[in-house]
């Protein structure tokens, strides 16, 4: 899909990655972009068109979809993570209060703009994953639970939406410099480089993008003899 006149909604367009989304597709030449966030008051791109958008919200959702009627590619970028290990006494609490961003949000803004998106001639869905959906140590354990389960969710809405011609692409990647890894000491890509990767990818018509070396060295390590997402020997 081209962006060049394209109509876009990225949702968590504030900062981090969905910021970096929204400069680079106004770069491109989209027509319009819509940067969702649950306060509209802190999208001050300018050139972009802020948009109420909490992600866990069903009627916000809906209103959304009512209002960006135009939209022909829809970024699900929102995302939050926590530190923590399955066996914690708040673990429950935490998995719920990730799923329901990470993988309900995006099920449910997928599932309100696939008629708007089929009514616009498909157009493309772009799902911000992970390289955690494939790997989890147990230090960001419900995160990576939840990235697992959206990267099915993509790979479900492929098959679904194919049928109306949309392009669904799901996005990897390992650390990025936002504000989701502050204090996390590793090497980091930046946003601008983990969106122009996308956006190269969404242009060529691609279904998956590993925009990083990590990211792609580990999707050979799942058919490793030990494969990575087991305990590697010390």
């Amino acid at each position: 899909m081209k962006i060049e006149n394209a109509v876009v909604l990225v949702t968590g367009a504030n900062r981090g990655i969905g910021l970096a989304f929204a400069r680079e597709l106004l770069a491109r030449g989209a027509r319009k972009v819509y940067a969702t966030a649950r306060d509209p008051a802190t999208v001050t791109l300018p050139g972009v068109q802020a948009l109420r958008l909490d992600v866990t919200k069903p009627d916000e959702i809906a209103a959304a979809a009512q209002i960006a009627t135009d939209v022909n590619l829809v970024i699900n970028n929102a995302g939050i993570a926590e530190l923590g290990g399955f066996l914690a006494e708040d673990s429950e609490t935490v998995a719920r209060r990730i799923f329901e961003t990470n993988f309900f949000g995006v099920l449910n803004v997928s599932g309100a703009f696939a008629s708007v998106l089929g009514a616009n001639g498909g157009g493309a869905l772009i799902n911000v994953l992970s390289v955690a959906s494939w790997v989890n140590g147990g230090e960001l354990a419900a995160y990576s639970a939840s990235k697992s389960a959206a990267w099915s969710l993509t790979n479900a809405l492929r098959h679904e939406l194919a049928g109306q011609k949309t392009q669904v692409l799901g996005l990897h990647m390992a650390y990025v410099d936002t504000d989701l890894t502050r204090g996390f000491e590793f090497p980091k890509s930046s946003a601008e480089e983990i969106v122009q990767r996308a956006l190269d990818g969404l242009a060529a018509g691609a279904d998956e993008v590993l925009a990083d070396a990590l990211t792609q060295q580990v999707r050979q390590g799942l058919t490793a003899p030990r494969p990575v997402y087991l305990p590697q020997a010390q």
